[in-house]
């Protein structure tokens, strides 16, 4: 029996994932800032939503599909963008887009990754493959990447707005994994000691080119993740809606920005453009006092009031919990650490079983709760208003 056969939901991928990666890289992608209190609370607000059951329902026909900004989804789930992705697997940006070709939902590229969207937009020319946007200070090299997105053939721009000030994540300098990477006798014992990922990830790199780098960047940051003197472009400190305006200009496709905890920001963006919102705290890995996105999600559904799409990001790992972000008014999810562990696990394998453990909970508490199709999800299948329901339906 392989380690895929062994997993039977995302937990279990997790720790197949701890046992490959090195701690370093698994901690990057597995943990939040600072005390990560915003980590905890995300999947905890998750846990206090009850849901009611129906039974006696003809479920002999059930359709988990969806369609969302134009395009068929398998069911309502998309993968946020991730930037270790490449390092969790030999170029796993683009077995992971892969991945989700096959299972009929969309791969949002980072871009912080370290293939270039040229690479995964080809090896996955079936995906629906989204680009993920951080605006730096050097605009003109932003809207050239935006630009390169498009020419590339990705379908949705995703502009991420919670990131210009950078995050607080002190487990990543303790571990010694930080760019410019720098070798120690610490950090070479952590990758000596997980061979399968020396070996298989970061020697193949070498070997097919040199050391990772991030390949979406202006070719005068493009450098290699070891290079003592590398710097990387900065984020834009004064991002304000009206830059949001000028994307809107320069991308003829959907455009979404991720980032949302407020209505009025809600709002804001649809008013300058926007044909989606993502509510996110970052999972916990930006401002760890951030508030649950799910206890967020009734009041900002009711300002957008069905004028634009909203998915919802941060604490999704069942399939249950894709319900009840439903049933408070989101029309999909997205989650990135489910597919991370997955790919580490197993590579575009191990990806389409986190997506397979995905859907199968999903459909199974959709039965549970009476609803064959994403249409009868309603806030009736909740068993009490969570927190932010009763301020939701006042503002209304």
């Amino acid at each position: 029996m392989g380690r895929l056969d062994r997993c039977y939901n995302i937990a279990d991928l997790r720790l197949q994932a701890k046992k490959f990666l090195p701690k370093g890289v698994f901690e990057y992608i597995d943990r939040g800032a600072e005390d990560e209190v915003a980590v905890v609370e995300n999947r905890d607000a998750f846990k206090r939503i009850k849901l009611r059951t129906r039974f006696m329902v003809d479920l002999s026909k059930i359709d988990m599909g969806t369609t969302i900004l134009g395009k068929r989804w398998s069911f309502p789930y998309a993968v946020s963008p991730t930037g270790m992705t490449g390092l969790v697997w030999y170029q796993g940006e683009v077995e992971l887009a892969r991945a989700c070709a096959a299972q009929g939902i969309p791969f949002t590229l980072a871009t912080n990754s370290i293939t270039a969207i040229e690479d995964v937009t080809r090896g996955a020319p079936d995906g629906n493959i989204w680009f993920q946007l951080y605006m730096w200070s050097e605009e003109d090299h932003s809207y050239a990447l935006v630009r390169r997105a498009r020419d590339a053939g990705c379908q949705v721009l995703v502009v991420t707005i919670d990131g210009a000030l950078g995050n607080n994540r002190e487990y990543n300098k303790r571990n010694g994994y930080a760019v410019p990477f720098k070798l120690s006798p610490r950090t070479a014992y952590d990758m000596l000691s997980h061979p399968r990922w020396f070996g298989g990830v970061l020697c193949r790199y070498v070997a097919n080119g040199g050391m990772p780098r991030h390949e979406n960047y202006p070719e005068h940051y493009r450098h290699r993740i070891t290079t003592k003197t590398s710097k990387s472009p900065t984020r834009h400190r004064a991002m304000t809606w009206p830059d949001i305006r000028k994307l809107r200009d320069l991308w003829q496709g959907p455009l979404i920005v991720k980032g949302i905890l407020r209505p009025e920001d809600a709002e804001a963006a649809i008013a300058h453009g926007a044909d989606g919102i993502v509510v996110s705290n970052h999972g916990g890995r930006a401002l760890d006092a951030a508030a649950p996105t799910i206890d967020m999600l009734p009041e900002i559904a009711a300002a957008v009031n069905k004028r634009a799409t909203i998915l919802l990001d941060s604490g999704i790992r069942r399939g249950g919990d894709i319900v009840k972000a439903l049933a408070l008014g989101a029309d999909a999810v997205m989650a990135g650490r489910p597919t991370l562990f997955g790919t580490a696990t197993g590579g575009k394998a191990g990806g389409e079983k986190a997506l397979t453990i995905m859907h199968r909970e999903f459909e199974k508490t959709m039965a549970y709760v009476g609803c064959r199709t994403i249409a009868e999800v309603s806030p009736d299948v909740l068993a009490y208003p969570p927190r932010g329901y009763a301020r939701a339906m006042a503002a209304e």
